[in-house]
């Protein structure tokens, strides 16, 4: 597997890339469809925070789409660390959902599904992790207003809903913004608890009518 590393504002040390290196053998464990893996390092000179003064965005690049994380650090070493297990976290999610769920009504409990699956390695839950981040972002200026809104723009991009949460899973967002190929209609699908997952659709016919139904997922592939 080919891996780069480059970094912005810091020089990447043969130390880090030995180190890096060292860590892709479990990638390789849990998905045979990795062509590259990119590695940026990226300091910010001006962060407000000492340890939000490295980060390092990790990127699988492969058959399917990309997989990325990125964690901030007073290091690079620990932001690599912490990123790395964000990915390997969502790989292992990635991989979980194929095993759980192949069609079926009723799907093999997760804990049968992941009984043989190394466990994350991190100390912190994912969850627990965000919630810290949210806080020290909203702390970070007292001067000024902690509120900041910021926009980006993608290219419209159609797949199924099912396509849709594999995708948001791989990037590790709480949703993601597609167009459905069965309606043609702007949606987000967005996570709930576990396995299960929700999809909001904009109707544009502005009708008042609500309409919620519910299925398993690619429960529409294996039936046809």
């Amino acid at each position: 597997m080919e891996m780069n590393i480059t970094g912005r504002n810091v020089t990447v040390s043969d130390r880090f890339r030995e180190y890096a290196d060292e860590k892709t053998d479990k990638i390789g464990q849990l998905t045979n469809k990795v062509q590259r893996l990119d590695v940026k390092v990226t300091k910010e000179p001006n962060a407000r925070q000492a340890e939000a003064q490295l980060t390092v965005e990790i990127s699988v690049v492969g058959s399917g789409p990309a997989i990325r994380a990125e964690a901030k650090a007073s290091d690079k070493f620990a932001a690599f660390d912490t990123a790395f297990t964000k990915l390997l976290e969502r790989l292992r999610r990635a991989r979980d959902r194929r095993k759980v769920h192949h069609g079926r009504q009723t799907p093999k409990a997760v804990f049968q599904a992941t009984s043989t699956l190394e466990p994350a390695s991190s100390s912190i839950p994912l969850h627990e992790e965000t919630l810290k981040e949210q806080q020290r972002e909203a702390a970070e200026d007292a001067t000024g207003s902690p509120v900041e809104i910021r926009r980006k723009v993608f290219p419209s991009e159609t797949m199924s809903v099912d396509d849709a949460v594999d995708r948001m899973e791989l990037v590790g967002h709480p949703f993601y913004l597609f167009v459905d190929s069965e309606t043609g209609a702007s949606s987000v699908v967005y996570r709930r608890q576990q396995w299960n997952y929700g999809v909001i659709t904009l109707d544009d016919q502005h009708s008042d009518a609500e309409t919620v139904e519910t299925r398993h997922y690619r429960e529409s592939q294996s039936a046809s």
